[in-house]
């Protein structure tokens, strides 16, 4: 990925009411949801979303399909997938980076033995 790509999925994902629709319709999986059930999820407008959606396709973050008179929206994987790589291509000075859910006395000994 290149380094504006990333940039412009970062702020793509950099609001309140983007981040909140990107995670339902991650959590919907590959299927999405339908632009009216997660208006209904976010409690906004259609208009609003509609914005906001715009917003993550202009970033590559979403498809959109037509099922009959439905938008239905659904995350695209590998672009989310192509962005965590670029974050973490040079994470940790080439040392096997520690995981963030790992006992946090767990991560202090990890620390000291990668140094």
């Amino acid at each position: 990925m290149e380094t504006k790509n990333a940039v412009k999925a970062l702020a793509a994902l950099a609001h309140e009411s983007r981040m909140v629709a990107y995670r339902h319709l991650m959590q919907a999986g590959p299927g999405g949801l339908q632009a009216g059930q997660l208006a209904d999820l976010l409690e906004i407008p259609p208009s609003s979303l509609s914005f906001h959606l715009k917003e993550l396709m202009n970033a590559d973050l979403l498809d959109s399909r037509q099922e009959g008179r439905y938008v239905i929206y659904s995350v695209k994987f590998q672009s989310m997938s192509e962005l965590l790589s670029f974050l973490t291509e040079n994470c940790c000075g080439g040392n096997l980076c520690i995981s963030v859910s790992m006992d946090p006395c767990a991560r202090s000994e990890a620390l000291i033995d990668n140094h």
